[in-house]
């Protein structure tokens, strides 16, 4: 390499090559033998085929058509770079083809993992509204506490999680899509379903209750709000699903704390009665996450659009806690 090669600046190919638009506009001419009919082939009028032609000779840096009131008609130099645009074209016409084949591959399925309160009270009318839209989407569903669906994510099982702890769970990004609150819940023979006044943080706190194990969005929510008041005390029950924390809670076997989503039946029924707690905020953010870089696309990102996340733009991260 010469010292004048060493600094001679590299020009971008998409500088030095005509856009494909250009190609097919001079691949058109050589079909029709016309300016005119190949504007109309392309869909551009007459004038920007002529302005588009003369930009193309100016950057090749040579004369393409041979224009007269016959027709227009390929100079030499423009018969050898038509052969070359039209693989040009084709190698476009494969990448296109390819592209198109791995984006329906991505379509064909959807792996969603979700954490128990969503999976059961939220998801399915998400799921049956995505089915209307995308009626050959494979969704596969996978249920576990918050941590499981992290760690789903982040080891590439699911395309899409949903989640219920205090934050984005490390190496994810997501967005909030729901609010919701946890309840403390008794059975009506339990003392303090007959209470007149509301339960204190410390009486909470001290009182040993029926729970979800640790790693569940419930149990992060629970541990935070009561730290500051002393920490739970030593679980009465550590179940691994809500169901066997309300059945335990309909039994008579002490007090739980669970989502109002959940607690719907119970509630109506008079099986479990909602007893009032002041001085603790037992709020929450439920989310949409995915894997940290990764922006939502396809199934992934029309089935976020049906959360109530239509506006959402992709770029968003609330490790605060916050909204978006």
């Amino acid at each position: 390499m010469t010292g004048d090669d060493a600094h001679t600046p590299h020009i971008p190919l998409a500088h030095r090559v005509p856009d494909l638009g250009a190609l097919e506009l001079l691949l058109a001419v050589a079909r029709h033998g016309s300016l005119g009919r190949a504007a109309r082939d392309v869909g551009i009028t007459q004038p920007a085929a002529s302005s588009r032609v003369r930009s193309m000779e100016r950057q090749l840096g040579v004369t393409l058509l041979d224009r007269s009131p016959r027709g227009s008609r390929l100079t030499d130099a423009g018969a050898l770079v038509t052969d070359w645009a039209r693989r040009v074209v084709e190698a476009a016409e494969a990448f296109d083809a390819g592209t198109q084949a791995l984006r329906d591959r991505r379509d064909s399925r959807l792996r969603v993992a979700a954490s128990m309160t969503i999976a059961e009270y939220l998801l399915p009318g998400w799921l049956i509204a995505l089915r209307a839209e995308r009626p050959d989407t494979a969704v596969s569903l996978l249920v576990g506490n918050s941590a499981a669906v992290a760690r789903r994510l982040v080891t590439g099982e699911a395309d899409l999680g949903f989640v219920e702890g205090l934050s984005i769970p490390e190496g994810l990004d997501g967005t909030v899509i729901a609010h919701d609150r946890l309840v403390v819940v008794v059975a009506p023979t339990h003392p303090w379903a007959r209470r007149r006044t509301p339960l204190l943080p410390g009486e909470l706190a001290a009182t040993p209750l029926i729970l979800r194990e640790h790693g569940s969005g419930t149990r992060q929510v629970l541990d935070a709000a009561l730290a500051v008041h002393g920490g739970l005390a030593q679980p009465l029950l550590e179940l691994s699903s809500t169901t066997a924390v309300k059945g335990a809670a309909e039994s008579g076997a002490g007090p739980c704390v669970l989502s109002e989503l959940a607690l719907g039946e119970e509630l109506s029924a008079r099986r479990l009665v909602k007893v009032p707690v002041a001085g603790v905020r037992l709020r929450r953010q439920l989310r949409a996450v995915w894997p940290g870089g990764h922006r939502p696309t396809g199934p992934a990102r029309d089935l976020l659009s049906l959360t109530g996340r239509g506006a959402w733009t992709g770029d968003s991260r609330d490790r605060a806690g916050g909204g978006l």
